[in-house]
């Protein structure tokens, strides 16, 4: 056999042994990525790590988020990958990584996702862009938790079967029976008075130190209250714990308290309650992150003591204000914030200035007080008429008078369905809504003098619907051609009636179109000088394409924290309504084809500037 011959055999005999195909090459097999629905949750699916697809358009979904970069089990994969940038809303592959619990998952608002605060949960997961490592292959199909067969059965349409979902590393749950019967979870109907009677109260810690239990050393499965998602607040109950209410009321007030939680369904996707008691300081007795359900909150207010001391509600208004309503203590973004006040009498100090920057934060104040001061009395009372200064001013409905300590349980009713409007609460126009306001009008030649009106007629409509005071929303305008003119500042008029008239008495100035120039104008003469606890709002109306550039404009001004509405007419271009407004577009950017239109965008505008307002994170 020839030197070549043997080559040529040992060269054979290497690419056999080696496995190598006759062309040379050792293809790696194709990773088969499941996919899945946009509203699919990490805890339904039993592997620690993962690859998914996510198809498009899940942010439309809207599916509940929980947390950010590290998101609680009950999430959506796709919505917390879009929150993460992970993906787009055009969809596309994500890796899933399983990991502990949180103590606590902060919510935020990113890439059009909401995502929303949530206490404790026992397991957590992370996302990654869906691009195995080398040498890395994920499960082709999922593995997903069984459904735990259940025997109990709610009244409520809105709460959800309790979810196992088993730590990444633990081999699938058995079936736990729960022999307890959950009586609160429904909204109770009846009037009659809501103490529990004969509650086995279990041996826990005190409540202002209460946690949840550890997961390892109880088999039962966690059970979280859906809530009623018809109510969906975040309330803090301020009671009275000073001496003068005594020992007998003390404990009518923490019955009262046992009832609202009862009546009020608590849970996750419904209203949360934490608890502060006030006296000469205030103290958390739990707050919103600690219970997720009323039958847990029972046994938690019946443990509160009384601590004594004055009755100082404008200290503690001034406390929930500054610290309560925190992502840290288990605040939302997405629900309304409710103070419920109970006074015995009267306040020992101050309430009106720390009542008003409570309000200009956000926070619906309601004032249950119970036997008022009589007419002997009154002498002693440190503000007068302190009810009418702490709350809106809106006829009664943020206050409650109850003649009797007897008579309070009457009140539990009223008060939560009071606290449970949220259409109400959200867009409250005296309280919720401190807002300065900015209209950035086109007044070019295009428009014409007719339309022009037309347009001064639609920011008299938006302006209609705010409460126009210096402490409550104010409304400033600029109009623009190639150059620019305020018309009228911040605060210059802070009655409605005078603004309206100053809306009306505007003039039509015609010329070219720098929408960009007027955007930075509004910046300097308006936004410059607005105050701290107000939101800064822009509404910028044009019918054509700029002159100038608006892109670099806009973005100084978003970040500068001004939140940007865009509204285009006729010939207005899409692509510079686009740069103008905030993200999302979709809820910030307008578009209408003709002006007598404009009208039909009021109701639109003015629910996402009170629902933007009660959803921004308090830090």
């Amino acid at each position: 056999m020839s030197k070549a011959t043997l080559t040529a055999v040992f060269i054979a005999f290497l690419l056999t042994s080696s496995g190598a195909k006759p062309n040379g090459k050792n293809k790696k097999p194709k990773q088969a990525v499941p996919a899945i629905e946009c509203d699919m949750r990490a805890g339904k699916i039993n592997l620690s790590e993962f690859i998914v697809k996510c198809p498009a358009n899940c942010r439309e979904t809207k599916e509940k988020v929980y947390g950010t970069g590290v998101f609680a089990s009950i999430s959506s994969i796709c919505n917390a990958a879009i929150h993460s940038g992970v993906i787009t809303n055009s969809g596309g592959k994500v890796i899933v990584t399983k990991m502990a619990g949180q103590m606590i998952y902060k919510g935020s608002f990113a890439n059009g996702v909401r995502s929303l605060s949530l206490p404790n949960r026992r397991e957590s997961f992370s996302v990654s862009v869906g691009k195995p490592k080398k040498g890395v292959t994920y499960p082709s199909t999922l593995v997903f938790v069984p459904s735990r067969p259940t025997t109990v059965k709610t009244a409520s349409p809105v709460t959800e079967a309790v979810e196992t979902e088993p730590s990444s590393t633990a081999a699938p749950p058995t079936t736990t029976h729960v022999t307890t019967p959950i009586t609160t979870a429904p909204p109770i109907t009846t009037s009659a008075k809501p103490r529990v009677i004969n509650h086995r109260v279990p041996e826990a810690a005190p409540a202002p130190e209460h946690k949840p239990p550890s997961e390892t050393s109880s088999p039962v499965p966690e059970v979280l209250s859906q809530g009623d998602s018809n109510c969906k607040v975040d309330i803090a109950f301020l009671m009275d714990g000073s001496w003068s209410i005594g020992k007998r009321r003390f404990e009518i007030q923490k019955d009262f308290l046992v009832g609202v939680s009862q009546v009020i369904n608590v849970g996750v996707a419904g209203p949360m309650m934490g608890i502060i008691q006030y006296g000469d300081d205030p103290v958390t007795e739990f707050s919103l992150k600690h219970f997720s359900s009323s039958i847990d909150l029972t046994p938690a207010i019946s443990k509160i003591v009384q601590k004594g001391g004055l009755s100082n509600v404008g200290k503690a208004l001034s406390y929930i204000n500054k610290h309560f309503f925190s992502d840290a203590n288990g605040n939302r973004g997405g629900a309304p914030n409710v103070a419920v006040v109970l006074v015995d009498g009267w306040p020992t100090d101050e309430v009106e200035e720390a009542s008003r920057l409570a309000r200009e934060s956000g926070i619906n104040i309601f004032f249950v007080t119970i036997e008022g001061p009589d007419e002997n009395e009154k002498q002693n009372v440190v503000e007068t008429n302190f009810v009418d200064k702490a709350v809106c001013r809106t006829n009664g409905f943020f206050s409650f008078p109850i003649m009797s300590w007897f008579a309070l349980r009457k009140a539990v009713q009223p008060l939560v369905k009071r606290v449970c409007d949220t259409d109400r609460l959200v867009c409250s126009k005296t309280c919720l809504n401190a807002n300065d306001i900015a209209f950035v009008i086109d007044g070019s030649s295009s428009v014409g003098t007719g339309n022009f009106r037309t347009v001064l007629q639609f920011v008299a409509n938006v302006t209609q619907e705010f409460e126009i005071s210096d402490t409550d929303t104010r409304v400033g305008i600029v109009q623009y051609t190639y150059e620019q003119r305020l018309e009228f500042a911040f605060g210059q008029y802070n009655n409605k009636a005078d603004l309206l008239n100053a809306i009306k008495r505007i003039n039509y100035w015609s010329g070219g179109t720098s929408t960009g120039a007027a955007i930075t104008f509004a910046a300097d003469q308006l936004f410059s000088k607005s105050k701290p606890n107000k939101r800064k709002i822009m509404i910028v109306i044009t019918d054509g394409r700029s002159y100038d550039d608006v892109r670099a404009p806009a973005l100084a001004v978003h970040r500068k924290g001004v939140i940007a509405y865009s509204i285009g007419i006729a010939w207005a271009a899409q692509d510079e309504l686009e740069y103008i407004a905030t993200d999302p577009d979709r809820d910030h950017s307008f578009f209408v084809d003709e002006f007598d239109n404009l009208y039909k965008y009021v109701p639109k505008i003015i629910h996402n500037i009170c629902n933007e307002f009660n959803s921004q994170p308090r830090n």
